[in-house]
């Protein structure tokens, strides 16, 4: 039978077959499995590094047989074969050795004899300290079991090793994709990449591609398919962002065009500071796309301190001086609550208190909105959102609701873009009849190559330079294991702090005992770049319960007040502890990561985070932001019970070394896996990004973008590319597409 993409593999490799790669593999058609890309190519002949081998993941390796003995069992019926392979022939131990056992290996004693080499596939284990596999599977590769035209056609050629399982060995699926390449009529494949972009870059067409990649004659053939498939994979997502970003600008919006004399005007008069050059101009930018007639969609990325909320603030003014109304959406209440009474501390005298009319010349009413209010204090809210009263909406989720609406929405700002996904920011797009003006920002530097990928449909302004008056944050590992008497030093100098008049954070992993984490603020997606990474150590880790009861009872801080925060209080207490704290009534504030952005108490200059190695790079980074914002200058001490040397040592190196975010952001993609920058690694599916990687491949992605950019430009509903628009949606499914809008 000929068959097409859609044809189930079942009916080209057998139902018993198909049923194991879908368990498997995930793998359900022949166009899924031309899709399943080698890892890596053998060169015939050469052997595997045996000393690379990595402990307990599944592996496919060639060796050569140094060995093989075969014993009764003692304590049961039957017999161990026990083959000793090698990558080194004529060395019988070593890293270049490997163990194999067969329990009742009848077949593998005949025909694994010393000499032969094969291609075995199991999971790397340990037995008496050296590495081994279990009743491995195994392809025998000796030439001399192939008659002379057939070693003739096979001299030379790449042996493709593909991602596989035990159940399902690398030529198993090579097999199975002969069957179906020999099924497949590869010309009929569509062609996503436009004939004028193959010609530019000189890439194979879709079909030679395939042949290539899986049934190469030699190197350089699998490595022009995987550049040409590489490529594909970066078109069909910067396509599919340059679309939405066409469709976007499309929509009518409000214009809002600054207005002299307005409220704008009066706060800069008003500011205590001047504004830094990059704080201006991203602020004429704001002022230009706001007053336009189709929707900015910003992304405004700062360094922590360098005063994104002052810039947002002052385009949120900008639209109440045109009549119309801005809503700020914060992840938790604290920070919402932090944001109500910084606005309205930093407009002062600009504030107006509950009067009609939602702003003036001499000023604007702020509202306050979240899910715990009191039933008269939401109606208050409501009822200016509605009316239009407010001029300015500060809340949490619970401006995602129904029954919030607002009289005249004209600028949408989200804070911490990653705590939100596409259809709770489309909510609030949504009340409002022309689409309001978008503004999303993040303290969370993002690499340039991850920004074009995931936020290819913003337009991107940065905040490198922070304003005057900042001081600077010293940085120190405090390892325990080594010197474990500097335990009782960290809270001697918390006592210093306090008596000079100074705050201390004491962060912690955990609320009480046994729990995994905080929930409420949850670090930039842990797969990504810069989320909470909980290191799997025995070790239960420290909690916001066991500290302050442990410090409540230290000498050396005897008469200081101790604070909690966390996520699990109610809004008083949250908004109470945190009112102790600013006030310089509390000293220790013992809290989890919901200090991580947007708290401000200038007069907090020592943070302690314990069990550091828990966190990852941009939350450490985020966390230490939170010191040193006033006059004085910052500490933060990163204290971890780890060895020196464990892995994760080196991230807290890196956050000692470095007070730049953007360094630290491409270090934090360096140190970890990328995963799957689309998110389908967060719901355990596999990933969506084949060949592509982002740290690696960031000339690729700018390329495409360029050449994507273009395409669009020209043909915006890609009616003259009707394959590459057929390819985003085949590769972009609905639960693909929101983490293409994740702003």
């Amino acid at each position: 039978m000929r068959a097409e993409r859609s044809t189930g593999l079942d009916r080209l490799i057998g139902a018993r077959s198909g049923k194991k790669f879908a368990d498997q593999l995930g793998i359900t058609t022949a166009g899924e499995l031309l899709g399943h890309f080698p890892r890596r190519y053998l060169a015939r002949g050469e052997l595997t590094p045996i000393r690379e081998l990595p402990f307990d993941e599944d592996v496919t390796l060639v060796a050569q047989v140094v060995s093989t003995s075969t014993r009764r069992m003692n304590q049961r019926k039957g017999s161990i074969t026990e083959v000793l392979v090698s990558d080194r022939p004529g060395q019988t131990n070593g890293p270049s050795t490997l163990s194999l056992t067969f329990f009742n290996g009848i077949k593998a004693s005949r025909q694994l004899t010393r000499g032969v080499v094969a291609m075995f596939s199991g999971r790397v284990g340990m037995y008496r300290g050296r590495l081994q596999l279990t009743n491995p599977i195994y392809e025998l590769l000796d030439p001399e079991e192939l008659d002379a035209e057939a070693a003739a056609k096979l001299a030379g050629r790449p042996i493709p090793v593909y991602p596989a399982t035990a159940a399902v060995p690398s030529w198993t699926i090579a097999k199975a994709m002969e069957t179906v390449l020999g099924a497949f009529d590869l010309e009929s494949l569509p062609e996503p990449v436009p004939e004028l972009l193959l010609r530019k870059y000189r890439f194979p067409s879709a079909a030679e591609a395939y042949r290539m990649i899986h049934v190469p004659e030699n190197d350089a053939e699998w490595r022009l398919a995987q550049d040409r498939f590489r490529f594909e994979e970066a078109l069909v997502l910067q396509t599919a962002l340059a679309r939405r970003r066409a469709q976007h600008a499309a929509l009518p919006s409000r214009p809002s065009p600054a207005r002299r004399g307005g409220l704008l005007d009066a706060f800069d008069r008003g500011l205590p500071f001047e504004l830094t050059a990059g704080q201006r101009g991203v602020g004429e930018l704001l002022a230009e796309e706001l007053s336009l007639a189709h929707p900015m969609n910003r992304l405004l990325q700062g360094e922590v301190g360098s005063g994104k909320t002052v810039v947002a603030l002052r385009a949120m003014l900008q639209v109440v001086d045109d009549g119309g109304q801005a809503a700020l959406l914060a992840p938790t209440e604290v920070l919402a609550s932090q944001h109500y009474a910084s606005i309205r501390a930093t407009l002062g005298p600009l504030v107006r208190e509950g009067l009609l009319g939602g702003a003036g010349d001499d000023g604007v009413e702020v509202a306050l909105l979240t899910g715990s209010q009191s039933a008269a204090e939401k109606k208050r809210s409501l009822l200016a959102a509605a009316s239009g009263q407010a001029g300015i909406v500060i809340g949490t989720h619970a401006l995602l609701s129904e029954n919030v609406q607002f009289a005249d929405l004209g600028l949408v700002v989200v804070d911490e873009q990653h705590r939100f996904g596409v259809e709770q920011r489309d909510a609030l797009r949504a009340k409002s009849l022309a689409t309001p003006h978008l503004l999303v920002m993040t303290a969370t530097p993002i690499p340039r190559t991850v920004a074009m990928t995931v936020f290819g449909d913003l337009e991107t302004s940065v905040l490198r330079e922070l304003p005057a008056g900042r001081s600077p944050i010293a940085t120190h590992t405090v390892g325990l294991v080594e010197n474990p008497l500097w335990e009782r030093r960290i809270w001697q100098r918390a006592r210093e702090e306090v008596d000079s008049g100074r705050q201390v954070y004491v962060v912690c992993p955990t609320i009480g005992a046994g729990d995994r984490g905080e929930d409420d603020l949850d670090a930039l997606d842990a797969a990504t770049w810069g989320g909470a990474f909980a290191a799997p150590e025995p070790a239960q880790a420290v909690s916001v319960t066991e500290i302050v009861e442990q410090l409540e009872a230290e000498p050396a801080l005897d008469g200081v007040k101790v604070g909690v925060l966390h996520g699990r209080l109610d809004t008083e207490s949250k908004a109470a502890a945190m009112r102790a704290f600013a006030s310089g009534e509390t000293g220790v504030l013992v809290a989890t990561t919901v200090v991580e952005v947007g708290v401000d108490v200038p007069n907090a200059t020592l943070m302690v985070i314990l069990d550091a190695d828990r966190f990852g790079i941009a939350q450490l980074h985020q966390l230490r932001g939170r010191v040193g914002r006033g006059g004085h200058a910052g500490t933060c001490l990163l204290v971890t019970r780890l060895e020196p040397g464990h892995p994760s040592r080196e991230r807290l190196a890196a956050v000692a070394a470095s007070t730049d975010g953007f360094e630290l952001a491409q270090r934090d993609l360096e140190f970890r896996r990328e995963g799957d920058i689309l998110g389908a690694s967060q719901s355990g599916r596999r990933s969506t990004l084949r060949l592509l990687r982002v740290l690696r491949d960031g000339d690729v992605i700018a390329r495409a973008r360029e050449d994507a950019l273009e395409l669009v430009g020209d043909d915006p509903e890609l009616e003259r590319h009707p394959e590459l628009a057929a390819a985003i949606d085949d590769y972009l499914d609905p639960e693909r597409e929101v983490f293409l809008e994740r702003g």
